[in-house]
């Protein structure tokens, strides 16, 4: 079988397409790219299938060797990319050689970049999809993060448009992150100067951040309920447990819980948070569902007429 060897598979690495979708009933999760604009955007530079499986990097330090010869592009977090030793740029198609040794060395800011190959990798999907949950099992390389000597099929591909992100156009990846969020029916059970306590002062990402959630450190915030009967939890639920610290939940979350939720967090600022590191200043702000609405309508004209052009090889 031909693909790509692993070599070393960095800090975390897995196996990542658009996310499985439908199966809440037995309580599996969505999974997925946490950064999806940077999955969708690696896709399409590649020319691939928008639900392609790519390779989520967190942090860097992934190397893989090539065994067939094919066109690979790295977005997202701003990580060193070397091919044979060779610094080579990201958000940009590049061809690779079978025995080519590609590396990713450690995020400069942000902390998730995604490698994708032309055509995708051609992993068994589970459930609808290839997406790696860990704690579920599923997907992936039977279920695990990726580790030296696997095996990441992908055929060879001889041609492929030379395609690029126009310089100055990559997305950005600052240090903090300013989430906007619609407010739940459980806001109500949190009193007002608990509320405004809640808007108007700063957190910041704890050690315990990962993609089942990011848990907050800063000023307590109380509630009058401890807990609520267990119920379906959407991506971006803002949990707040007994010990008053808020915790954003992200796609590998379990379905349902029973700690109360202050709102929401908007889907498109939850990929920025994805990118934060422990320490990472984080601010909430009141947003309605109609602005909500609207501004991811706004992304998705924005993100659909991005221009990407050809370079010379």
């Amino acid at each position: 079988m031909s693909g790509m060897e692993i070599l070393s598979p960095g800090i975390l690495s897995l196996i990542q397409d658009s996310g499985r979708r439908g199966y809440y009933r037995l309580g599996l999760t969505d999974g997925g790219p946490v950064d999806p604009q940077a999955h969708a955007l690696c896709n399409r530079l590649l020319q691939n299938n928008a639900h392609a499986a790519t390779v989520e990097v967190t942090l860097g330090g992934l190397e893989i060797a090539a065994g067939v010869g094919t066109w690979i592009c790295v977005t997202g977090a701003p990580v060193p990319l070397t091919i044979n030793g060779n610094e080579r740029p990201r958000w940009q198609v590049l061809r690779v050689a079978a025995g080519d040794r590609i590396a990713l060395g450690h995020a400069e800011s942000g902390c998730r970049a995604y490698l994708g190959v032309a055509d995708g990798f051609r992993i068994a999907p589970v459930f609808g999809s290839c997406a790696t949950v860990v704690r579920e099992g599923l997907g992936g390389l039977d279920g695990n993060r990726l580790k030296a000597g696997d095996l990441l099929p992908c055929t060879a591909v001889a041609e492929r448009a030379p395609l690029r992100l126009p310089p100055g156009q990559e997305p950005r990846y600052p240090r903090g992150v300013t989430l906007r969020v619609i407010p739940g029916y459980q806001e109500a059970h949190f009193p007002r100067l608990q509320q405004r306590r809640f808007f108007a002062c700063p957190f910041s990402v704890s050690q315990r951040a990962d993609r089942m959630g990011y848990r907050l450190e800063g000023p307590t915030i109380g509630c009058d309920i401890e807990g609520i009967l267990s119920e379906g939890i959407c991506q971006g639920a803002i949990q707040v447990p007994a010990d008053g610290q808020p915790i954003v939940l992200l796609n590998d979350r379990q379905t349902i819980g029973g700690y109360p939720k202050i709102g929401s967090a908007l889907s498109l600022d939850c990929a920025q948070l994805a990118q934060q590191t422990p320490g990472a200043p984080v601010y909430f702000t009141p947003i309605s569902q109609h602005d909500a609405h609207n501004a991811l309508h706004l992304a998705q004209v924005f993100d659909a007429n991005r221009r990407l052009e050809e370079y010379r090889l």
